[in-house]
């Protein structure tokens, strides 16, 4: 598989471990299940080219918002901002949208639940300045994020609309939000560049509650969350909580559960940061609270057992007639169709010093769309005299509805091919 570094940006920041081995869940990978983590980049933390090389075709707006030189949207994620997954309650997204709302409804009856109040295109400062994202961070490059211009970002996590809705405090005092969120990632089942986030936020005033007892909240509502998703019971047999890094909370955790045989991760979390509260508008010595991310992808493949994230955004009735508004009641289990034959292309390059896996990957996305099923590094080396490194991808092609034929497949490999060359300036081997 690419390189799976995900701890490594978010630990590096924090100058912890970044080998701690976490249990793996069926072939899911682990970091996929803490919504905050999967918002930050999946590289080391270093300088790089902030310039996606990758072309795409620019309109003059996107939903409104004018767009520049920046603008690195391919069409293929465009076509995906009005499909509304969640906001269908027979969608394996929108069930369990529903259940985690039921479960905060019975908890605090106040709770406010936000989805289709807000539009995915949020600007930098909301995404990244208000949540002490550092203004040189590897997850501001455009090989990571979608920019629409200079200013203006597809959301990588809900929590671009965290300070907003803050800043109603005390109107609003505790709130959910839900929707899609964008990413430049790597391909294979579990990831995909759209994809779908849940963000909790509860406050309180200092005089309410101290921060130990903020804390213990925070952890008795979401140990009773894991619960009631996974049907367990709550103790140090079944969850156990991790300490963690995420910059807009201090502290910082993860809660693990014990499910089928080994730990898994399932959130991140945390009390929230003082200098986050003061960007929302609130006084830390008056107001303080807790918040946590989800990702909700993650989260249906463990409890539907689906396979491939792809299937999520399938209009295929195949898939969809199996889910209904009762699924998670039910313990719907998704019944797979038959396997279509793969066929597999490997490319093999000598690179330049800024190339990037996750442009390479986007290329492919570009030409393949959910043709492919996954891109997995196989070698990489640094040729000893001439010190140029080289990397061997293998790329899976695979249609979930169809076979494909050896000819398209060559077509659009060949197309794929001449385009890294030309925008990312590889050289093949």
């Amino acid at each position: 598989m690419l390189k799976r570094g995900v701890l490594r940006s978010l630990k590096a920041l924090a100058n912890v471990n970044p080998t701690r081995k976490i249990g793996a869940v069926a072939t899911i990978h682990q970091r996929s299940f803490s919504s905050w983590r999967r918002a930050l980049p999946t590289t080391p933390i270093q300088r790089r080219n902030f310039a996606s090389r990758a072309a795409v075709t620019r309109p003059e707006r996107l939903l409104g918002f004018k767009t520049d030189g920046k603008y690195n949207i391919p069409e293929s994620v465009v076509a995906k901002m009005d499909r509304k997954l969640i906001l269908n309650p027979n969608h394996p997204l929108g069930v369990l949208w529903t259940v985690i709302q039921d479960y905060f409804r019975s908890q605090d009856p106040s709770c406010l639940f936000i989805a289709k109040e807000e539009g995915p295109i949020v600007t930098t400062y909301n995404n990244f300045d208000v949540l002490r994202v550092d203004k040189d961070h590897v997850s501001r490059s455009p090989s990571d994020t979608y920019y629409v211009n200079e200013e203006t970002v597809l959301r990588t996590h809900t929590s671009a609309h965290q300070c907003k809705y803050m800043q109603q405090y005390p109107a609003v005092t505790s709130f959910l939000c839900a929707g899609d969120v964008y990413r430049r990632d790597e391909i294979d089942a579990s990831h995909y560049p759209a994809f779908h986030q849940c963000e909790g936020v509860r406050l309180f005033s200092t005089s309410e509650k101290t921060p130990e007892e903020v804390k213990e909240d925070l952890q008795k509502t979401l140990e009773g969350l894991a619960a009631h998703l996974f049907n367990l019971k709550t103790g140090e047999n079944t969850m156990r909580w991790l300490d963690e890094y995420f910059p807009f909370t201090e502290p910082s955790l993860e809660l693990e559960i014990f499910y089928n045989d080994d730990w898994m991760e399932v959130l991140g979390c945390g009390v929230i940061h003082h200098e986050v509260l003061v960007n929302a508008g609130l006084d830390p010595e008056k107001v303080h609270g807790w918040a946590f991310g989800l990702g909700l992808e993650r989260l249906a493949m463990v409890l539907f057992k689906i396979p491939d994230i792809r299937l999520f955004w399938s209009e295929d009735p195949r898939f969809l007639e199996q889910f209904t508004v009762d699924s998670f009641k039910e313990k719907t289990i998704f019944k797979p169709f038959s396997k279509y034959p793969p066929i597999m292309k490997d490319v093999s390059m000598w690179l330049p010093q800024d190339f990037s896996d996750n442009d390479f990957c986007e290329i492919i996305r570009d030409e393949g769309g959910d043709q492919v099923e996954k891109v997995e590094l196989m070698d990489e080396f640094v040729h000893p005299k001439k010190q140029r490194k080289s990397k061997m991808f293998r790329v899976t092609w695979r249609d979930m509805s169809r076979t494909l034929t050896h000819e398209e497949v060559n077509e659009k490999h060949n197309t794929v091919l001449k385009r890294v060359v030309e925008e990312l300036q590889v050289e093949l081997r």
